[in-house]
């Protein structure tokens, strides 16, 4: 299970907007700011989204590699998976795939893909059949 994710961003106060926005239909709404100073030497400033009181997903200003990474947010409904798309296309975001059944993998997996700002890949997905679905 991971724990947390870094995500390099080109303008940190645009990504923050557009994460605040997209994660928060899945209940992604507690953000915590992390003063770099305060860690090891080199440790950069990090901005965080979480729920439930872990924080899981952090921003950090740097080079972007959008090819590099996928990024799948799970849902708890399609409702939720179609919210999160929306919001993240009123956001700023690039349909890759609408919301719907994604068969190749499963009848019950539904998903919609977008890339955010910088060109990440994001997926909003339900998988009916896994826990806490």
């Amino acid at each position: 299970m991971l724990d947390h994710l870094f995500l390099s961003v080109s303008n940190i106060d645009r990504s923050i907007a557009f994460y605040t926005a997209a994660l928060a239909p899945l209940g992604i709404v507690n953000r915590l700011d992390y003063d770099g100073k305060d860690g090891p030497a080199g440790h950069p400033d990090l901005k965080g989204f979480g729920a439930k009181g872990r924080m899981f997903f952090w921003l950090r200003r740097g080079p972007v590699a959008p090819d590099a990474v996928h990024i799948g947010f799970a849902a708890d409904s399609e409702a939720m998976v179609n919210s999160a798309c929306a919001e993240a296309l009123a956001a700023g975001a690039t349909l890759i795939h609408p919301p719907g059944a994604q068969a190749h993998y499963d009848s019950r997996y539904y998903a919609a893909q977008v890339r955010d700002l910088d060109g990440y890949r994001l997926e909003f997905v339900y998988k009916s059949w896994q826990p806490g679905s």
